[in-house]
């Protein structure tokens, strides 16, 4: 069997987004000021501005996030506003941020679930902002918090306050394990199996499995894979390549047969924890998942033959085929100077 934890680890190091990314960080801050500094000029009193918090979600919030392919990087940010979601109609709301930020950058949209805020270079969008908002938890009778959704021109029917626990998923995601080094190899799984998604699935939309969703199926499905090296220390030798092709199997072996659509089709659900509960997957249609079934078998079969195969080199080769070009090859006199560790146990956590 060859041993490619080195080059797995690599591999995630090139691909991964530092939570502490300044320029983010930067984008971020300007487009907050400008709320602040905006958004009270849409009432007649500077007290009579409803008071808001700013905390980051998504990936950035839960350490997932990875380098976008086309460069276009992305921040989620929640601004939940202290008021009560009967008084107010969730696109009313929507609007104080569009109005405070429409002229911020040159192309600023009110999307159905959040703000977003684009930043351009030489005509190609690098950065943007997603901004979700919120009526707080501590200003609705049943102590909830809610997310607005609708557009400007959305009819009454499509305007609505969805019942939201936005910090409950983060906290939920970075404390999956309480092992610093199985929270590490559970990461390190996400954003591999998301450049995986951005290589096999280059169009945009519902055809290709949203991020969150390999996030939340990790939460689901996943488990920790290592060996003991060490049986009196109790070492640990953390086995990417194994725990890859463990969430792989498992993501497929929870497909089932579902009526959908007028017909039945194997689809995989991939339920939010939490509020909302929904299926992260609902939108795509049956052919896509279809397709998306196609491609996680493929994957699975990849990862069996490098686990399989003797030579580190040729399991790079094979690897690469279906995470990018970030994956790198080793030379060949690299992988014929390096010895296997001695296994004396092995193990892996649930």
């Amino acid at each position: 069997m060859a041993n490619v934890q080195k080059q797995l680890e690599q591999f995630h190091e090139a691909i991964k987004l530092d939570e502490e990314n300044a320029i983010l960080r930067e984008k971020r801050e300007r487009v907050l000021n400008r709320l602040k500094e905006e958004l009270p000029k849409f009432f007649k009193e500077s007290d009579a501005t409803p008071k808001f918090k700013i905390f980051n979600q998504g990936s950035y919030a839960m350490g997932t996030g990875i380098k976008p392919l086309s460069g276009d990087y992305d921040i989620d940010v929640g601004v939940r506003f202290e008021i009560a979601k009967n008084e107010h109609d969730p696109v009313e709301v929507k609007g104080w941020v569009f109005e405070a930020l429409k002229n911020h950058t040159s192309q600023v949209e009110m999307r159905r679930p959040c703000i977003t805020v684009y930043y351009f270079e030489n005509g190609k969008a690098i950065f943007h902002v997603d901004l979700a908002i919120y009526s707080d938890g501590c200003c609705n009778m049943d102590g909830k918090t809610y997310l607005a959704k609708g557009k400007i021109n959305s009819a009454p029917e499509n305007r609505e306050w969805e019942e939201a626990a936005p910090q409950g998923l983060i906290d939920l995601i970075k404390n999956r394990y309480d092992d610093a080094e199985e929270r590490a190899q559970f990461r390190r799984a996400i954003r591999d199996l998301k450049r995986w998604k951005d290589i096999q699935f280059p169009t945009t939309g519902n055809a290709a499995p949203i991020g969150i969703g390999i996030t939340v199926a990790a939460y689901h499905w996943f488990q920790p894979e290592f060996k003991i090296t060490d049986s009196f220390s109790g070492k640990r030798s953390y086995d990417d390549l194994g725990a890859l092709l463990r969430f792989a199997t498992m993501m497929l072996a929870n497909f089932q047969q579902t009526w959908c659509d007028g017909e039945w089709a194997e689809r995989l659900e991939v339920k939010l924890p939490m509020i909302p509960n929904k299926d992260l997957f609902e939108k795509m249609t049956n052919n896509q998942m279809a397709y998306f079934k196609s491609k996680l078998e493929n994957l699975r079969d990849a990862l069996e033959d490098a686990e399989e195969e003797a030579d580190p080199v040729e399991a790079c080769k094979t690897l690469q085929k279906h995470f990018g070009e970030d994956f790198q090859i080793p030379p060949k006199e690299e992988t014929a100077r390096a010895m296997p560790a001695a296994v004396v146990s092995s193990s892996s956590s649930a």
